[in-house]
């Protein structure tokens, strides 16, 4: 009769998960890329931190000599500057603080002989002020030997770089093998194709 309230129905069944290695329509280069794809994590989750760490030892021991070397090379000599440097345009503030400017000095090197070069300076030294410049052992100016600090931080950024290094070649390798995977099958289904389409293309 109208109105009348149907039954109560069970809800419908989900449909059984089915896994990729049961996956009766898995192709075998389904399964290849599965593994290559496990291979692939476990080989980032293991070689990144060995990457950190042989990376990183060696970054250190390179700076480290680096360092020696150039503590061993480079000399802190006293400088006279030649012409007044320039002035910076807001005195006292923090800025000027910090600031250098580009001026000329001489100097003696460690064989006697007298050197004209260039090297910053803060601002406002009048001419025949001293400073002291870093310079090699046949004369030219360069820039201090590396501190223990900055040994530290270049030994980071190669330990960083190479950590990070490891996932992006494992994502790389993974596309190219994607790639290859994804041309087989398209190769495969292009030779099956001709013996397919007639079952299809074919009338009673």
């Amino acid at each position: 009769m109208d109105g009348e309230i149907p039954l109560a129905q069970p809800p419908p069944e989900e449909p059984p998960r089915v896994l990729l290695w049961r996956n009766p329509l898995r192709r075998r280069t389904d399964l290849v890329q599965a593994w290559i794809a496990v291979g692939l994590f476990l080989t980032v989750l293991a070689g990144a931190p060995a990457a950190m760490f042989l990376v990183g030892d060696t970054a250190y021991r390179h700076y480290k000599e680096t360092a020696r070397h150039q503590a061993a090379t480079r000399h802190h000599l006293p400088a006279t500057l030649i012409h007044d440097a320039p002035r910076h345009p807001e005195p006292g503030s923090d800025e000027a603080k910090r600031a250098l400017y580009p001026a000329t000095v001489r100097f003696t090197d460690l064989q006697g002989h007298a050197r004209t070069a260039k090297t910053d300076v803060e601002p406002a030294l009048i001419a025949g002020s001293t400073v002291r410049v870093w310079a090699t052992a046949d004369g030219k100016i360069t820039d201090p030997p590396l501190t223990t600090e900055q040994v530290r931080n270049h030994t980071m950024g190669c330990a960083v770089l190479a950590t990070m290094a490891v996932p992006l070649l494992g994502a790389a390798a993974y596309g190219y093998a994607t790639r290859r995977l994804e041309r087989r099958n398209l190769a495969q289904w292009d030779a099956a194709w001709p013996a397919t389409a007639q079952r299809w293309t074919t009338y009673p």
